[in-house]
Parts: structure tokens; sequence; C-alpha cells
């Protein structure tokens, strides 16, 4: 069993402040902004930043889902979602970047063993950043409108 992970990131318009608020504001800005691949979206506690509980069922393909129950911790820059049903976490940091905010998101969770994980491994980062891609996409087109 290997480390998996996949990364992605943009440079945004908007200050790093105003790029935190958004990613943190997950009542609002997040299901406006998350790709078809995520479904039953909903807020379990909080609503905004650190303290946040939201659900989702990741649709990575046709047949691979995940059921995410995540919590949110806020720590300078950083937004964490740690899964509870699984080894999954994801970082969505913002920097600042020239006039604006560079964000990079990093998911990793710890992989199958054998032929499976291999084939996780190969192909699974991919799928993910382009899913990443698309929600950083438009987060970027929500803050520079």
């Amino acid at each position: 069993m290997g480390q998996v992970s996949a990364t992605s990131s943009i440079d945004i318009a908007a200050a790093p402040d105003a790029v935190l608020a958004a990613l943190s504001d997950y009542q609002n800005v997040r299901p406006a902004i998350l790709p078809e691949n995520y479904r039953d979206y909903r807020i379990d506690d909080g609503g905004t930043g650190a303290g946040t509980v939201v659900h989702w069922i990741l649709q990575a393909t046709e047949k691979r889902q995940r059921d995410v129950l995540a919590d949110v911790t806020v720590a300078g820059g950083t937004i964490t979602e740690t899964d509870r049903n699984s080894s999954m976490v994801t970082t969505y940091t913002v920097t600042a970047a020239g006039t604006g905010s560079r964000v990079q998101t990093v998911t990793s969770w710890k992989g199958a063993g054998g032929i499976g994980g291999f084939f996780e491994k190969t192909f699974a980062p991919k799928g993910l950043a382009r899913i990443q891609a698309v929600l950083l996409g438009n987060l970027k087109t929500r803050l520079e409108a």
C-alpha cells in the first residue's frame, strides 16, 4: 500500500484573503463551484471555515465513487479537509502571486496494494487532477467575474 496523490493549481486575480474566504464558504461558494463529479453535497455542521463538517459523494469514474465525510480545519492560508471514511486528505493552499493569488490543491490517500494499487497509483491521480482543475477553474471564474 503506497501513498497516492493528485495536485492541481491555478492563479486567480483576487487577493489571497478573498480567495481563502471563498474556499472556506461551504454554505454558498462551494456548492456553486463543485464539478458534476460531486453529488449529494450537504453540510452536517458549521458552514464556514474551521469546524465545518461536510459530506459528498465523489464520482471519480462511472464505476468508482467515494463517500466523503470531511472535517475542515484552517491554518493560515491552508484549508484541510480530512475524510472520516478513509485516509483521504485534501488541502487547499492560498498564497500571494503577483497582484493576485495562487491556489494549489493536493489530495492524498493510502492506495491499495498489488496490481489494483498499481493501476490506482497510475490512473487515479490524473482523473482526480482533472476534477480538481474544474473546481479551481470554477472558483477563478466566480472570483474574477
